[in-house]
């Protein structure tokens, strides 16, 4: 074989390889989409079917649910972008719906995707939980990250909700509304963090062997 020929030859490899990658990519790119619509879909789901609303003064109301469970989750299996953006837009969906909470949406969509960016980014980027093969070290990073996200939202989710009633309802009614919602997101990131923890453990194994979820 000539060197002409050898040359084309590569080129036309190269132009396979190339054009292999670009499919791979739009696959990869597709599949992300489908992923996070399916988030959005269980967060509403979670949020809006599994909930136990607690009715607070000045018809306002704060819930114990497992919808920040579904935004952690979507977090550590597909990183923090699409995980709280799925998370967030479901939830908010679920505001929106709800007479009581759609005044709220904006700030859930604020702060669940924070949830999902902070779990995401500890998981992800700094324990790097999807190249981690031992179990107890994937047990115990899936935990910290859960716990980074839900940890903010403890904090910031009654604050803002705070700063908010306090300009609509005023002061004394912010007030009550501040100490119920501290409350309710306490025990909903308690239950949350175990819940996403399991989960996450248990599907990330098949998942990744079946190439739903690609290791990061």
């Amino acid at each position: 074989m000539t060197e002409q020929q050898n040359g084309s030859t590569e080129k036309a490899a190269e132009g396979r390889e190339t054009s292999l990658q670009y499919e791979n990519r739009q696959h990869r790119a597709l599949m992300q989409v489908v992923y996070t619509g399916l988030f959005a879909a269980l967060s509403y789901v979670v949020f809006t079917f599994l909930q136990f609303k607690i009715p607070l003064p000045g018809g306002d109301a704060t819930s114990i649910h497992l919808g920040n469970a579904v935004v952690v989750l979507g977090a550590l299996l597909l990183g923090g972008v699409p995980g709280g953006l799925g998370g967030a837009i479901g939830m908010t969906i679920g505001d929106l719906l709800d007479p009581i909470y759609v005044v709220y949406a904006p700030k859930t969509f604020i702060c669940k995707f924070l949830i999902g960016i902070i779990a995401g980014f500890v998981g992800h980027n700094i324990l790097h939980i999807s190249s981690e093969k031992d179990d107890r070290k994937v047990t115990r990073s899936a935990a910290f990250a859960a716990i980074a996200g839900l940890g903010f939202n403890v904090v910031a989710d009654p604050l803002l909700g705070y700063f908010y009633k306090r300009a609509i309802l005023g002061k004394t009614a912010a007030e009550v509304a501040l100490a119920w919602n501290f409350g309710a997101t306490s025990i909903n990131a308690v239950i949350s963090v175990i819940a996403s923890v399991i989960l996450y453990v248990a599907i990330r194994k098949a998942m990744h062997r079946s190439m739903l979820i690609p290791e990061k």
